[in-house]
C-alpha cells in the first residue's frame, strides 16, 4: 500500500534522521520525498510504500507519538484518499 506521510513543524536538527530511521524500523520504503524550511517552518512530505503485513492503524499511531515526541505534527493517508481529496 501507498501512502502519504506529512511532517510539519518548527525546524530543529534531526527531524528527517528520526522520521526516516523510525521508517527504516518499520521496513517502510521512501518512494518520493520533498521538503523545505520556510522562515523557519520545516515542512516534508513523504510517498512511501508500507509492506504487505503492515498494520495501517499502528503504523498512524507510531508516527503520532514519535511526532509528539520531537514536537512535529505527523499525519499518514493511503494515497488513493490522498488524490481523492485534492481532486475536489
Amino acid at each position: 500500500m501507498q501512502v502519504i506521510i506529512t511532517v510539519i513543524g518548527t525546524d530543529k536538527v534531526g527531524i528527517v534522521a528520526a522520521v526516516t530511521t523510525r521508517l527504516a524500523a518499520q521496513h517502510i520504503n521512501l518512494l518520493d520525498v520533498s521538503q523545505t524550511i520556510m522562515q523557519g517552518a520545516f515542512t516534508m512530505m513523504l510517498l512511501a510504500s508500507l509492506p504487505d503485513a503492515a498494520d495501517f492503524i499502528a503504523v498512524k499511531a507510531d508516527l503520532q507519538e514519535l511526532g509528539d515526541s520531537i514536537d512535529v505534527e505527523i499525519r499518514i493517508a493511503r494515497q488513493e484518499i490522498f488524490d481523492a481529496m485534492h481532486k475536489l
